[in-house]
């Protein structure tokens, strides 16, 4: 039987409080839900956004997933990969054990479709609905509630989790069984790839030209060749600063799960080939926790700068 929606002041578990998962939190609780929650640092479990005011609204610490899940309507997972999303569920403490029979997993981490399955299947036997449901947007997004939601998952557990993810995203869309949200994501990172990409390109030939650079941002991005990637990220790319949106190194690990998809069906994905291996370099020049729009510095600098 499906549970009840998730209606605040229903009781939720937050595992995962990074770049993403820390304003979901912080949205969570300013709608009224009870958290609990945990991270693998810690740290971000004391951010005053989620401790202020009222001591009764301010979310609990815990010192482990299994802790986070006891006893609430709902757990939400917003960590870095499968192994993570494994650890946090099956691992030592992990939540899945302590999790209450009808409640449900709704997981935001971008992870392989067969992994997504694997976890569902597992829940399962102990009635325990899980819905992928990775996310797009940025931390722009993460921060504004207006989050892109793609699931995966029975329709029963999607309404179950609509008012949740009604205060996290501003759209939300089901495209089918478990893993489809996964699916739907890799698509969406191959665009990502293909237009941080390009966006780069241009940037650095502009440059090269000596072209007044903001002003031809200005021009171009509400036409033909406006994208999310040039009006959000040009600007960095514009002053070699990259403050984190979404790290590197997570696209990085989202490209993989897309090129895997991509064999298995015997499609090659050039493009995404190609930006990977940007990738793989700037990574190896320590820039992995920077912002995807370092891709950037695979181009040369204007050498008439400076």
């Amino acid at each position: 039987m499906p549970g009840s929606p998730l209606i605040a002041p229903a009781q939720l578990a937050v595992v995962g409080l990074g770049a993403l998962g820390l304003p979901m939190a912080i949205n969570l609780r300013e709608a009224g839900y009870r958290l609990h929650v945990h991270t693998r640092s810690r740290s971000a479990e004391s951010d005053p956004s989620l401790q202020a005011g009222d001591s009764s609204a301010a979310a609990v610490c815990c010192d482990s997933p299994a802790e986070a899940a006891g006893g609430c309507q709902a757990l939400l997972l917003c960590v870095s990969d499968d192994a993570a999303v494994e650890a946090v569920l099956w691992g030592d403490g992990g939540a899945g054990y302590a999790l209450t029979p009808g409640s449900l997993v709704i997981d935001c981490s971008t992870i392989a479709p067969a992994t997504a399955e694997a976890m569902a299947k597992r829940l399962a036997e102990r009635n325990v609905p899980y819905i992928d449901a990775p996310v797009t947007g940025g931390t722009e997004g993460a921060k504004a509630g207006t989050l892109t939601v793609l699931c995966g998952g029975e329709t029963n557990a999607l309404a179950q989790a609509r008012p949740l993810l009604e205060v996290i995203g501003g759209s939300i869309h089901h495209f089918g069984p478990v893993g489809s949200g996964q699916q739907v994501k890799a698509v969406n990172q191959v665009l990502v790839a293909g237009s941080y990409a390009a966006v780069a390109e241009a940037i650095a030939l502009g440059q090269h030209l000596q072209l007044p650079m903001e002003q031809v941002v200005a021009a171009l991005v509400g036409g033909a060749a406006g994208s999310w990637a040039l009006q959000h990220r040009s600007a960095a790319m514009l002053a070699d600063q990259y403050p984190l949106g979404f790290k590197l190194a997570l696209h990085h690990k989202d490209l993989k799960i897309a090129l895997d998809a991509a064999k298995e069906q015997q499609l090659e994905l050039p493009i995404t080939q190609r930006v990977l291996e940007q990738e793989s370099e700037l990574m190896q020049q320590g820039l992995g926790n920077a912002d995807v729009s370092a891709l950037r510095r695979c181009y040369p600098a204007n050498p008439n700068q400076g």
